[in-house]
């Protein structure tokens, strides 16, 4: 979808953010490497771009205004202090984009691709792990993320920043719970394994080969919920050889994310056109 920018003078002022329900993505996008890729992807309309008139000169600086330029218009300019003003992360890096949402995919259109890597997320709550954890899935190839609408970080502007354009190139389906979710992926045939400390089966054992395949990821600190865990086909966990008991979320989801690409063969899905 084409973008464009909402011209006018006066002080810029971004739009209020429309979380319009849990989970969906407010409008504010932040960072160098965000904005870039909202503008690359040409997924949905951009309304208002600023760019810190005294940032220091970058390459990531200079293409988001050539692609600002491709797409018909120029960022507008203001001193870095209001570019932070704006901010609703710690560090926007001197660019602060105004969107329209995300596009919401269809859940079941994502299981009915036969080479489905899902990723699902049972109750992430820290937006930078959530972030975090979307910038690995795509970058492994997943071809959609599962998300919760309740109880659970939303794709705002932290986690946007913390995936860092990955959010424009992966699809995003929420569903009322997961463990229903894992009995729908199930009905269309897709393979459901959650990553879980209690699992029986090392994640470096898994043989999926070419079938599609719905990875579960539990919230920080107790992991799967138990009625999600019930509902898997199959529960693995990463192997620990230190004193410490566990990982991270967002470094155990890029560990599984890319054993999952590895075990099918990494040529089921490929980087976007």
């Amino acid at each position: 979808m084409a973008s464009q920018l909402r011209r006018g003078g006066g002080r810029p002022r971004p739009r209020p953010s429309r979380d319009r329900r849990a989970g969906h993505t407010t409008e504010q996008v932040e960072g160098r490497q965000a904005v870039r890729e909202l503008l690359r992807a040409r997924k949905r309309r951009v309304r208002q771009l600023w760019i810190a008139a005294d940032a220091e000169p970058s390459p990531v600086l200079d293409e988001i205004e050539d692609l600002a330029s491709g797409l018909g218009f120029a960022p507008r300019r203001t001193s870095g202090s209001r570019v932070d003003a704006m901010a609703r992360t710690d560090a926007p890096q001197g660019v602060v984009a105004i969107a329209d949402p995300l596009p919401e995919a269809d859940f079941d259109a994502l299981l009915d691709d036969p080479h489905a890597f899902l990723v699902a997320l049972d109750g992430v709550t820290d937006p930078r792990n959530l972030g975090s954890i979307i910038r690995s899935a795509e970058g492994a190839g997943a071809t959609g993320i599962v998300l919760p609408r309740h109880r659970a970080a939303g794709v705002g502007p932290t986690a946007a920043k913390a995936a860092a354009g990955a959010i424009e190139h992966v699809p995003i389906a929420h569903v009322a719970g997961i463990p229903s979710a894992l009995d729908r992926a199930s009905r269309h045939g897709v393979w459901t394994v959650g990553l879980d400390e209690s699992g029986a089966s090392s994640l470096f054992d898994l043989d999926l080969g070419d079938r599609p395949v719905l990875l579960a990821l539990g919230a920080e600190g107790h992991g799967l919920a138990r009625l999600t865990a019930k509902r898997c086909d199959l529960l693995v966990h990463i192997p620990m050889h230190g004193a410490i008991a566990s990982l991270n979320v967002s470094v155990a989801a890029a560990l599984a994310c890319y054993e999952v690409a590895r075990t099918r063969g990494d040529s089921l899905t490929g980087p976007p056109e």
